[in-house]
């Protein structure tokens, strides 16, 4: 028999199902590899090709393919075509070669998990990440650094409330995976908990639903607080009363009257826990009526490291609030680098103040300064028009943001500018609505360089997996 003739009474096909259904979730725009993988895929991209595939390799063991692509289809048409080209050996050792189509009929199924989604019973594990103080600035902090090495992208749902933040996560391995995290970059200490929900007896399976706590420790940026004694000894013989400069993974601190710097981590901390001695809101302004720069200062015995960024001075300070009347202040302060005669500096008044705290109540009283200047002010309404930058936000369900979150939200930004070692670890993007300055303005403000700044980069791509637009830039 001829090869004609061989053609048309053999079908080499034959077997191979010319009709075939593959499932895809809507939700997720995942497609289901069997048994129960659900997998990401663009269209006529290999990966849905080698899906495709799958589906006829038992009907394809007895021929030899050659060749495989898609035929092009409608997006919305629900019909995927892949034109085949197989090989087969037929009777005398003749190879017939055939060219033939299979359709694919996308059929919709709600995976596992959007169905959990669906059902309000998603998440398997709850990250509750709370710091019991009346500022969230360590919170910025966290979301940025969290932001930068994209931890948020296996969370279901972020949600925020008025001390914390919760993380619901799929999986309790992701959930213990952000608790390392935040260990190793804030000062904190975690328990974990779990509840039964339910259990098979026969298989013996269990499901559990998991909930770790995490509490960071209650002192931000700023703060004045008061050490034990037993603490400031360890820390190099520094005095008590300190400010928090900086949160990372340690509790940065300063002595403002002798520049001794010091680190306290979460250990360190919860052996010896200190609290905050005022609250943000009675930092008070002060104007500065003369100050004078300290060169030698005589370091005690057992002393630690003193800070090489900041200037020891004394000044005379009096309140604004306070300038009809003579009363002047004098204290020690860290900022001699910063401030100048007749400058705007805010502080803490403890000449006229009740404390209510164990440590400073059993101090001796001549070694209680009556004020201690925490950071120079400088005109904000400049500043936000100046800013040449921005930061990303996390996605997440807010309880509403007031005003007082608003302003909290523009002291972080001016403590990134004011702040070098604490923007490092935080990615900054240009804003290109904003025109380029110089990186000083004529009060001497601090600025963000354009060398430290991202360009905010958007990739597209089109539905069929091949090249995208043009990037822009935001």
């Amino acid at each position: 028999m001829c090869v004609a003739c061989l053609r048309t009474q053999v079908d080499i096909s034959e077997g191979i199902p010319k009709q075939v259904s593959v499932h895809f979730c809507k939700q997720c725009e995942r497609y289901l590899q069997p048994p129960g993988t659900w997998i990401h895929c663009a269209l006529e991209s290999r990966e849905l090709l080698t899906l495709c595939l799958k589906k006829l390799k038992a009907s394809l063991s007895k021929v030899r393919l050659i060749d495989a692509g898609f035929i092009w289809t409608e997006p919305h048409s629900k019909r995927l075509k892949v034109k085949l080209t197989i090989q087969k050996e037929v009777m005398n050792g003749a190879i017939l070669q055939q060219v033939f189509v299979v359709d694919y009929v996308v059929q919709s199924q709600m995976c596992e998990d959007c169905h959990r989604v669906e059902a309000k019973d998603f998440w398997k594990a709850v990250v509750q990440v709370r710091q019991k103080v009346l500022h969230k600035k360590t919170f910025y902090y966290l979301e940025q650094i969290i932001l930068k090495h994209r931890l948020h992208q296996n969370t279901l749902r972020i949600k925020e409330i008025h001390d914390g933040l919760d993380f619901y996560y799929g999986s309790k391995q992701h959930g213990q995976k952000m608790v390392e995290f935040l260990q190793c970059t804030v000062p904190c200490r975690s328990k974990a908990s779990q509840r039964l929900i339910s259990h098979d007896i026969h298989s013996n399976t269990y499901n559990y639903k998991s909930t770790f706590s995490v509490e960071i420790v209650p002192v931000c940026k700023d703060n004045l607080v008061c050490l034990s004694p037993k603490l400031a000894q360890s820390l190099g013989n520094m005095n008590q009363i300190c400010i928090c400069v900086r949160i990372t993974s340690t509790v940065h601190l300063i002595d403002p009257k002798t520049l001794q710097i010091a680190e306290v981590d979460g250990n360190t901390y919860w052996r010896n826990p200190f609290n905050s001695l005022f609250h943000p809101k009675q930092m008070e302004e002060f104007i500065v009526m003369d100050i004078d720069i300290i060169r030698d200062v005589k370091q005690g015995a057992g002393a630690g490291t003193r800070s090489n960024k900041h200037t020891l001075a004394e000044a005379w300070v009096q309140k604004t609030s306070e300038m009809n009347t003579f009363q002047q202040y004098h204290c020690r302060t860290h900022l001699g680098h910063l401030l100048n005669v007749g400058d705007l500096v805010m502080g803490f008044d403890l000449a006229n103040c009740n404390l209510n705290d164990e440590y400073i109540n059993k101090m001796n009283q001549h070694h209680i300064p009556d004020v201690v200047l925490i950071k120079k002010i400088y005109d904000r309404t400049k500043r936000q028009r100046r800013r040449n930058w921005k930061l990303k936000e996390m996605d997440r369900d807010r309880e509403g943001m007031d005003t007082d979150d608003e302003r909290q939200y523009q002291d972080f930004l001016e403590d990134l500018e004011e702040d070098e070692l604490l923007r490092k670890n935080i990615n900054i993007y240009r804003n290109a609505n904003v025109p380029v300055e110089s990186d000083t303005d004529e009060e001497g403000a601090p600025r963000i360089s354009l060398a430290e700044m991202l360009e905010d980069l958007h990739i597209s791509q089109d539905a069929t997996g091949g090249d995208g637009a043009e990037m822009l830039t935001e």
